[in-house]
């Protein structure tokens, strides 16, 4: 009877050490407002060869967003395979320095080709330097009658441009280049223009034709003509007069690419010049995969479960949008990083950055936090820019820590598990966030972290919002 009673009190004392654990767990959770950890299966970690079908935002002017070297995109077969991950981190860098020489404002901005410069295209020494090319694109419609482009978009670029007939000098790409002498809405603009004027790098050419240069930040560069013409999103909503470069002497990492579309701040971008007809806004959803599919929408109605955030105002730069992080949850536990840290540089989201920048202090301080919830798994060596990365060979499943972003407002974001890791293979698996090197250099939301959130860019109002699940 004694041992009967101590087996039963043993019982006791285990169920009560199950039921006290599961309670710390629950407390966890409620606090982070999240999940604290995902499980998911090791097959799963890699994307599939297929496409699987796009879901789009409902409204007329929705367009399906595929990433640039997955099986979805109209471009993977003419380019001959997709680059390499350490390639793709490579050129991610490129696009960062880009962003970073634009926030401090000073200095010859690299990667401008000076025989190019001296075609007579003003080049400001600080100035007319775009960002590196992104990795989603969208299909468009331009001309009367239409003609389809693959095109990237970028909410970090202005000018939207295709290349066009004649050309002095182009790269190859997916489609035939669009003719302005085979529609009928084509026209030049003039270089008086306020188009023309509020461009970064311009000069008037004979005929009073406004010309453009873009000079992005992995030396890709397209010269050209500034032009109006009919925008057609959808099957037949379409923007009459929209103006956009039509480039003729054009080189670079475009991936195949026919152009791209801008979605900044400017003037010039898309947004800008939508904004009377959709409203002064725009969503996408990236999806959790490339073989899968988003969408990008002008206007339209947030989700209901979207949470807003401020979008902060800068001078320096107004072309970028930012918003105010204020701190990192790992698991369900705040990160402790000085809130100075994060508050001083600022942060830009921007949908062509692929990894997340954050301050030194404020990486290594989630670093630390974050591998201290992987001992259970083997380390990897570091993939390109990515030093925290883990073996999973032999694991059937894998349980990581959730991470989560706050921001201004209480807004707490919980990423998508395809935001956490970056996933070469099996056996390298990374955390998909970097160092800046430094704590002046600005933070960078990449498209890692923003992965199946409908991100909305309430430019009216000022504010921007994640709806969790937004591609679905």
């Amino acid at each position: 009877m004694a041992s009967v009673a101590r087996r039963a009190a043993l019982l006791r004392g285990s169920c009560l050490a199950v039921v006290l654990a599961l309670a710390a767990l629950a407390s966890a959770g409620e606090s982070s407002g999240a999940p604290d950890w995902h499980v998911v299966s090791v097959g799963s970690l890699l994307p599939s060869s297929i496409c699987a079908a796009a879901t789009a935002a409902s409204n007329s002017s929705a367009l399906s967003v595929v990433h640039r070297h997955g099986p979805c995109s109209p471009l993977l077969a003419r380019v001959g395979g997709a680059p390499s991950h350490a390639e793709i981190l490579d050129r991610d860098q490129d696009r960062v320095d880009s962003i970073h020489h634009r926030h401090r404002g000073s200095g010859a901005a690299p990667g401008i080709n000076p025989a190019r410069a001296s075609k007579g295209v003003s080049l400001p020494a600080h100035r007319g330097l775009s960002l590196g090319t992104g990795n989603y694109i969208v299909s468009v419609g331009l001309g009367t009658p239409r003609k389809d482009f693959s095109v990237v978009f970028d909410t970090g670029s202005d000018l939207s441009w295709v290349q066009c007939k004649p050309c002095k000098d182009c790269y190859e790409q997916q489609d035939p280049l669009f003719d302005p002498a085979q529609s009928s809405t084509y026209a030049a603009v003039p270089c008086g223009d306020p188009h023309c004027r509020g461009l970064d790098s311009s000069t008037c050419a004979s005929g009073n034709r406004c010309r453009y240069q873009v000079v992005y930040g992995d030396q890709s560069q397209t010269d050209g003509n500034l032009v109006r013409d009919t925008l057609v999103l959808g099957p037949s909503d379409a923007l009459q007069g929209f103006v956009f470069g039509c480039g003729d002497d054009d080189s670079g990492l475009f991936g195949k690419a026919d152009g791209l579309v801008g979605l900044g701040r400017a003037k010039v971008s898309l947004t800008s010049q939508a904004a009377a007809k959709y409203g002064a806004g725009f969503s996408y959803c990236l999806p959790s995969s490339s073989s899968s599919a988003g969408y990008l929408s002008l206007g339209g109605a947030a989700p209901s479960n979207a949470q807003f955030t401020a979008m902060v105002a800068r001078s320096d730069t107004p072309s970028f949008y930012y918003l105010d992080l204020v701190a990192i949850k790992v698991a369900g536990r705040t990160v402790s990083i000085p809130a100075a840290v994060l508050k001083a540089p600022g942060t830009v989201i921007d949908s062509g950055t692929v990894i997340t920048r954050l301050p030194d202090t404020a990486y290594r301080a989630l670093r630390s936090s974050f591998a201290g919830f992987m001992r259970r798994y083997k380390r990897a060596p570091a993939l390109s820019l990515l030093d925290t990365c883990y073996d999973f060979t032999g694991h059937r499943t894998v349980q990581i820590p959730s991470v989560a972003l706050v921001f201004s407002g209480g807004v707490t974001v919980s990423l998508d598990f395809s935001g956490v890791l970056y996933v070469s293979k099996v056996s390298q698996a990374c955390l998909a966030f970097a160092s800046n090197g430094d704590d002046t250099s600005i933070g960078i939301l990449g498209n890692t972290q923003q992965k199946t959130f409908a991100v909305v860019y309430d430019v009216a109002n000022q504010k921007i919002g994640f709806g969790a699940k937004g591609c679905t």
